[in-house]
């Protein structure tokens, strides 16, 4: 009798979330982002959003968490409901990286419902004009000479630019030192400023100053160029093949999520980088649009996570 109760009450749950999910959304939705107004995740969420809310008939209302390597938002999302009125525009940082450097209240392969990637892109190499090196082998050459001296910048301890940067140096047989900044931008001052000589930037970051000059594009962690820095080699072509050190910025819910909205939220994504002017303005920041399925998405996420808990160890990256 007790087995049958059980099952009654299982049978009746999945009946409710189906119906559930068959009126949703009845509501906006809310998009967290982990970083704060102004930067990529606004600049690549705003046009996609406008492109997804008349698919799913509900607005799209975005939330910022940032602060914590942009584990806050992820934190705040892992915790609320599986309804589908909280999404989070996550990035490989707080997903793929941070997860090896600390202990989190959250396991990003459990913790989350992917829905599908946005975009993907990789890290520029760039360096101040007064540094006496036009190339990554010069660059490189410059390291050797000068083992543990010549510094480089970037966003942050176990960011991208700090992954990117201990891939090659592990690739190249070479040891710089690392400045780790508060963000991109105050590292790109510096930059500007000649306080430091390179910096592993993100795309959004160095793209328009590469492009005015400002600076020197050595190199893009991408496996191809980047459109917007056309002249800008690959690490891989440079002596390098097969080196690849993506971020990539995609949507997740909370886990459990129903399979019904992830499917609605997953077919509006991909509807919306569809659309050239998405894509266009995804592409204007260094970035190139990937749409793909829920499955595909979280097979990315458990390749990533392996991938940087290796470099972790070897690099003996921690987080204090």
């Amino acid at each position: 009798m007790m087995s049958l109760k059980i099952a009654a009450i299982a049978c009746g749950m999945a009946v409710s979330l189906t119906a559930f999910a068959q009126t949703w959304p009845a509501k906006p939705i809310k998009l967290i982002l982990g970083y704060p107004t102004g930067g990529a995740t606004d600049a690549m969420a705003r046009p996609l959003i406008a492109k997804m809310e008349p698919v799913l008939k509900q607005p799209l209302i975005i939330e910022y968490r940032p602060g914590a390597g942009a584990t806050a938002g992820a934190i705040a999302v892992a915790g609320a409901a599986p309804d589908g009125y909280t999404l989070h525009l996550i990035d490989a940082g707080p997903a793929t990286i941070v997860p090896n450097t600390q202990k989190l209240p959250y396991d990003p392969l459990t913790s989350f419902t992917p829905i599908g990637l946005i975009c993907a892109g990789g890290t520029a190499i760039v360096a101040h004009p007064s540094v006496p090196a036009n190339s990554l082998a010069e660059l490189l050459k410059l390291a050797r000479a000068q083992p543990g001296k010549l510094s480089y910048g970037t966003s942050g301890v176990a960011g991208a630019g700090h992954m990117a940067a201990e891939l090659l140096q592990l690739a190249a047989q070479v040891q710089m030192v690392h400045i780790a900044y508060k963000g991109g931008g105050p590292a790109m001052t510096d930059l500007l400023g000649g306080h430091v000589p390179v910096l592993f930037s993100s795309m959004a970051t160095a793209v328009p100053h590469v492009k005015s000059g400002k600076i020197k594009g050595l190199a893009v962690t991408t496996p191809a160029r980047v459109p917007a820095i056309p002249d800008v080699p690959t690490v891989a072509e440079l002596g390098f093949p097969g080196f690849e050190a993506l971020i990539w910025f995609g949507i997740v819910g909370p886990a459990k999520l129903p399979p019904e909205i992830t499917a609605s939220v997953s077919r509006a994504l991909v509807g919306a980088l569809e659309d050239k002017s998405v894509q266009e303005a995804i592409r204007n920041i260094g970035y190139e649009p990937v749409p793909n399925t829920p499955a595909q998405f979280a097979a990315v996420i458990r390749s990533d996570l392996e991938k940087w808990r290796k470099v972790v160890q070897e690099a003996k990256i921690k987080v204090d």
